[in-house]
């Protein structure tokens, strides 16, 4: 069974094939796709679910903190089922390929308390931007 699957399973959450199917799409490293990627795979395992559902199950995954949005450009938004341990995301500037990434160290400790204005930070979002080798053996 998935990590994700287990963790939405101790919380009690109703597992329904419409959900299991989603959270199983989910499933993998690395992982960062949008609701309509999450519908397509979907479909492919459960004809007759439908986009709504799919929309409906993301939220409510990300409203339990099973699952991170992930708004790294203008584009859409992706889910991240990566939601317990701590990251950062490292974004192709070309093809918009996402990785997680695991730097050692408290980013927290690089803002300075002057600089904090009086906030008390809770969290810290550092997306790094590139060209992934991909994309660059292309160019």
């Amino acid at each position: 069974m998935s990590d994700l699957l287990e963790r939405l399973r101790g919380r009690g959450w109703r597992m329904t094939a419409q959900r299991r199917v989603v959270a199983e799409v989910l499933e993998g490293d690395h992982v960062h796709l949008t609701a309509d990627e999450v519908h397509a795979r979907a479909v492919d395992r459960l004809p007759e679910i439908s986009r709504a559902t799919v929309y409906n199950t993301l939220g409510e995954m990300v409203s339990l903190g099973e699952v991170i949005e992930v708004t790294t450009d203008r584009r859409a938004k992706r889910y991240d089922p990566n939601a317990h341990r701590p990251h950062h995301h490292l974004v192709c500037g070309r093809c918009g390929a996402i990785r997680d990434v695991h730097p050692s160290g408290n980013p927290l400790a690089d803002l300075p308390a002057e600089e904090r204005f009086g906030f008390t930070v809770s969290e810290v979002e550092v997306t790094y931007r590139g060209i992934c080798p991909n994309c660059a053996a292309t160019s």
